[in-house]
């Protein structure tokens, strides 16, 4: 139980360090927001509030700065970045001689061959002597 809670916590840490799923956090300003919005405008829909919001870029109205905080309306300064490290051996290599390819070609095929009558004997009932 508490590796499955470091693994979800050392998880949590990452995704919401790298990527932009940390603005899922400003959901609640979400409703804040169009609760102001809606009190000014009583008929004002959700749908046409998120509409306003995402759907027509970041126009500069007077509440320019409270769009802003909106979850997903400005990229935050949220950066993941990837190194390669070459690492030397600590022994040094070792030379492999190649290897040699043998040449010489074997046909045991006539070697095998077996008369097919050999075959048919097979389905006979045993003969005593």
């Amino acid at each position: 139980m508490v590796k499955r809670f470091i693994a979800i916590l050392f998880l949590a840490i990452f995704v919401f360090s790298s990527t932009e799923a940390h603005q899922l956090l400003r959901i609640p300003y979400v409703f804040t927001h169009f609760a102001e919005h809606h009190r000014q405008n009583s008929q004002l829909s959700f749908i046409r509030f998120l509409d306003l919001h995402y759907m027509h870029g970041s126009p500069k109205d007077r509440d320019y700065d409270e769009d802003m905080k909106l979850p997903f309306k400005a990229p935050d300064k949220c950066q993941s970045g990837q190194s390669t490290i070459f690492l030397l051996p600590l022994l040094s290599p070792k030379v492999i001689k190649p290897l040699e390819v043998c040449r010489e070609v074997n046909n045991t095929y006539k070697d095998c061959f077996v008369d097919s009558g050999y075959h048919s004997g097979v389905w006979q009932p045993p003969k005593f002597c």
